[in-house]
This record gives structure tokens, sequence and C-alpha cells, in this order.
């Protein structure tokens, strides 16, 4: 499952329901204790409440009110559910989602009490009609009496078909939005709920300012994360195991209550042999890891950048082994200020590590963080600036915000930049890094872009927040501008006659071939990722450009359930195919030079400055 939202109540600082979008890679920024802090907090209690637990002064102290309310909202929800005597059934038939199809599940804690015990509640579209409202909390036996009393044509067993009997047979179910209480509940409520634990998300909290213990700290976090990863893979053969161990003592019990009907029958008449279900093993405290230095000294006597840097490792080696095994239950890592301690070298190697793990299916990340640095080179669409009010912190998005952002980090324009670049995506700017990169090292006279101080990339379609302050603080410095757009959009072509057509020295082109991943080699994809496929010019026989036949290619060799998306495949082809493109390999895709073309261009751009 995806986390889609949190949403707090009367926790800390957050008095009013406020709810804070989540994305593959989300980013909080905000002045000193605006309430960062208490979202990541948040989700470890809703998850886990292990590194943080829910305490009775965690209730906002501008209300009068002593109940928590954390509530988080998921997609990619799982598709079917197994009840007890394995009657199957789905959130939707049991109208427990929301009218957009999600999953909301808030737990309510009560402070008033010294151990704040929660409450889980399936916030749905439910029936609210008398006489189907409540049919999730009654028994076998009790929607049995009703199938009677209404003379319903249905099967007295399987509590899911009873219960769609039941609501088909009322005229008008008054759905509305409500909390169906899940945990609380015996028979199917609590079964449905046991289930959905299953699915929820694994949630990985590190923190800043944690204790300098090797049985806790940088050291133990990260590893036992690495734990519950291992674990949650492994999961399926666990399963396995607990069938089996489960059908060798159901065997057990039956030949007993054959025994026991041979000694004395009417005894075996009156039992009713069944096995429960195990109780959840708690496998993560089966085990435990030592990192050990060199001539005896302990990791924790060691520098703070040192310790730090078990983290860096941490996501560096987590984020190859995501993108080699795509299949596992969906992980969350909560990173409160990443660049704690750490070089900016080490900084930039999360950041890579960050953004590659939330472009694997089943991976979020979310960070929070001070640095303008570590900011600087994160998707905007991700940013989630925290603004302090009276009694309630806000959550703002969207590119309206980047300016108040920016001023809050002190970030300001480089007056170095003599030329603004403008494409639609980062992808795109990646990909002319890399392929300038790659023919300036064949020949000097053709720019580097990667390095290239004076020139500012804008990207038009989506963006890092860089992107967008060079944008805004320099658009009305008069500075040429070149724009290059993928020719699959035939809009763009009316965009650079408007450019061309300026007299301020700018410059535009839409590409010959399709898009920009059109200029890749097929050696380049399949050094990268070990598939092989056809780069063409333009989309295929079947309709399919280079980042979809990647991604049907790429899913298929790892197994998938389901093809990745286009745009994590760009992503991907980004990341990994592009930097191995050489000057051999672009000039094979592009033997008429188009791509130097546009190169030689910025050069003369850039000398009549």
């Amino acid at each position: 499952m995806h986390l889609v939202s949190i949403t707090l109540e009367n926790f800390r600082c957050f008095s009013e329901a406020t709810s804070i979008p989540i994305d593959s890679l989300t980013t909080l920024i905000g002045q000193n204790d605006v309430g960062k802090s208490a979202i990541l907090e948040a989700l470890e209690i809703y998850f886990n409440s292990e590194t943080v637990k829910m305490e009775q002064n965690d209730c906002c102290v501008y209300t009068d009110s002593e109940k928590v309310q954390i509530t988080c909202e998921f997609s990619n929800i799982p598709i079917e559910l197994t009840l007890d005597a394995g009657a199957k059934t789905t959130l939707n038939d049991e109208h427990l989602l929301t009218e957009s199809g999600n999953l909301k599940i808030l737990k309510v804690y009560d402070c008033s009490k010294a151990k704040c015990p929660e409450e889980i509640y399936v916030i749905a579209q439910h029936p609210t009609a008398v006489g189907a409202d409540n049919l999730l909390e009654l028994k076998e036996k009790e929607l049995q009496n009703i199938i009677k009393n209404k003379n319903l044509d249905i099967s007295l067993k399987g509590n899911p078909g009873m219960r769609q009997a039941i609501w088909n047979s009322v005229p008008d179910l008054k759905l509305a939005e409500r909390p169906i209480p899940i945990k609380q509940f015996q028979g199917d409520c609590k079964q449905i709920w046991t289930q959905l634990e299953g699915h929820l998300p694994l949630f990985a909290l590190f923190q800043s300012d944690r204790r300098s213990q090797d049985s806790d700290g940088e050291v133990q976090n990260p590893m036992k994360a690495a734990v519950t990863a291992a674990i949650a893979d492994a999961r399926q053969e666990i399963e396995l195991i607990e069938k089996k161990i489960g059908s060798q003592i159901q065997e057990i019990v039956d030949n007993t209550h054959e025994a026991i009907k041979t000694l004395a029958p009417n005894l075996a008449n009156e039992l009713n042999p069944k096995v429960n279900p195990p109780t959840p093993a708690k496998w993560n405290s089966l085990y435990s890891i030592e990192m050990n230095t060199n001539h005896g000294i302990a990791l924790n006597k060691r520098g703070s950048g040192v310790r730090r840097l078990v983290l860096v490792g941490f996501f560096k080696a987590e984020s190859e082994r995501r993108l080699e095994n795509a299949k596992q239950r969906n992980l969350i890592y909560a990173i409160e200020e990443p660049e704690t301690a750490q070089h900016p070298k080490n900084q930039f190697i999360l950041i890579k590590a960050f953004k590659e793990l939330s472009n694997n299916p089943g991976c979020q990340v979310l960070l929070s963080t001070h640095s303008p640095g570590l900011v600087a080179e994160l998707p905007a669409e991700g940013i989630r600036y925290v603004c302090a009010n009276e009694k309630c912190p806000s959550i703002k998005i969207g590119p309206e915000i980047f300016e108040e952002v920016a001023n809050a980090l002190g970030l300001i324009p480089d007056s170095r930049v003599k030329l603004l670049m403008c494409f639609e995506g980062p992808t795109d700017v990646t990909a002319i890094k890399c392929l300038s990169k790659a023919l300036h090292l064949a020949d000097p006279t053709i720019p580097d872009l990667s390095t290239e101080c004076r020139v500012a990339f804008i990207t038009l379609g989506g963006s890092t927040l860089k992107h967008w302050v060079a944008e805004h603080y320099l658009k009305g410095l008069g500075k040429p501008e070149v724009h290059i757009y993928d020719s699959d959009v035939a809009k763009y072509q009316s965009a650079v006659d408007e450019v061309n057509g300026r007299s301020d020295g700018s410059w535009a082109v839409t590409t010959n071939k399709y898009e920009i991943e059109s200029y890749l080699h097929k050696d380049a994809i399949e050094e990268a990722f070990g598939v092989t496929i056809e780069v063409t010019d333009h989309p295929n026989a079947d309709g399919h450009a280079t980042p979809k036949v990647f991604a049907i290619a790429y899913s298929r060799n790892k197994g998938l359930d389901s093809v990745l998306g286009e745009s994590k495949a760009k992503n991907k082809l980004c990341e990994k195919a592009f930097p191995l493109m050489t000057s051999e390999r672009i000039r094979d895709r592009d033997p008429d030079g188009e791509v130097e073309g546009w190169l030689r261009k910025i050069t003369e751009m850039l000398e009549r400055q």
C-alpha cells in the first residue's frame, strides 16, 4: 500500500485537523519548532510505537480534548482478503473504502489514561441505513437470523456472502463517509484488521538527535530496518512454514478428537476442535547486528560524522538492493535532517540514494531538512512548507510557496549565470548534462553542461527547487534563453516559434527524434539494467516509444506483477543509462550531430554575453 496523506488532530502543535499530502519523495521544510518532527514522529507512533510512543502530554495544549487523532490514507490497496473458513471478500465489497477508492485508517489515542490506549477506525463510504449500518459487527448466527427473517435465498455459510445479500436487499443504503470501528469488535471486523495490518507499509524513522550507543543510534536503527526489510521479503516463505505447522497441528488435534470419540462419544460431540491462527512472531527481536571498528574502538566513541556514515551506507546499499529486487512489502523511510554531521559529498550520495529509492515501486522517502543544498536537489512537487501559525501549523504546497521556501533557507540566485536553458522536466536536464559531458571528454571545445556555472536550468513541466529559484529570480534579468523540447507534443512548435521570434538572442528547437530518450544507445541500457531493447527514433509499430519499451522489458526481467510506469521508467533511464553514454554511442545514435549542434550553439550564445 502507498501512503497518500497523513492527517493530525490535537497532536502536539496541531490543534486542528491538518492534512499533509505524501509523495514518493516528500521533503518537510520550515523554521525550528513548527511541527516537522511532530509529523515524522506521528507516523512512527502510528506504524510502530517503538522509537516514539504516544504520551499523555502529546495532546495539544490549545484544546480541551484528551483524544489525539492520526489518520493515514492509502492507495494501491490489497485486492482480496480471506476471512475465517476461507471466505473471500474485498474492501470494496465490505464498503470500507473512501469515495475515491482509497483506504483511510484512523487511530484515536486516549491521552487521559496512562498508556494512551488506541482505538482503530476505517473512514469509509459505508451504509448508514438502519439495519444495514452494523453488519461488520455481527457474528455468523446474527447474520443468519437476518437472512432467515428477510427470507433471502442465500447460503447460511460465509459471512461476506450473507452481508452482501442483506445489503442488496436494502433499497437505499444511504452511503456516507463515517468511521467504522475495526479493531474493537470481535468477528469479521477484527479479522479484516488483522489482514490489513499485514499489508500496511513498513516504517523506519531515523532521527538526528539519537543517543550515542551501539545498541541504538546510528548503528542499530538502520540495521533494524534492514532486518525488518529482510523479514518482509521472506514473508511468503514464513507463511508457508506457518501453514505447514498449522496443518500438522490440525492433524494432531483431529486425531485426538477421533480418539476421544472411541473413549467418550458424548464428550467428543461437545467438542469443536479449532486451530487458531498463530500470534505474529516478533522476528525482529531474534536478530542483532554488531559493527566493530578496527583496534577495538567502539563505534559510539567515534566522531558523529563517522557514525552517521553508517546511515549513508545503509541508504546507498538499500537503494541498490531495492533496484535489484522489486518484490517486497512497501517501505517508508523517514529521515530527520539527513545532512547532520555530514560532509557535502556524503549529502549528495544520500540525495542520489533517496531519489533511487523513491523511484522504485513500493518505496517512499520522507525528509525534514534545513539545508539549502539538500533541498535544491530534491523534487519540487514533494516540497511541503510547514508554516507556524498562532495555534496550529499550516501546510503549503505548490509553486507559489517556493519564494517563501527560498527566503526561509537563504537560497539566492547565482550571479555567474549568463544563459537560461529551458526543458520539459528534470530528466531532460540530466540527459543533456550526461550527453554534453560525454562529448566534452572526446572534444573539449564542446561545453560540459554538468559543470558549466554560466548556465541555469529551468524545467517548465516539473522541477527541483533550484530550477524554480533560477527561473523566479533570473527571468527578469534579461538573460537569453535556450528552449529544447521533445517533438512528441505538437503544441511545442508554437512555443518554439514564439521564442525564436524574440529580439533578445533567445533560441529554441524541437528534437528531430521523438524525445530525449530516443538518443540513448541500447548498449548503455543493457549495461545499466541487463535488458536488451531496440531503441528507435520514433514509436515502434505498437506505438511504444523507448521508455515504454524499456518499462515492459525491465518489468518482465524483474518478474513484476505490473509494468513499470513511464515516468518511473524515464527516471531509471535518467539515473542509470544516460551516465553510461559515450561519445561513440552518441554518434552511433546521432550520426547527423544534432546534439553536438545544440551544444555548439550554446557555446556561441555564451561567448556573446
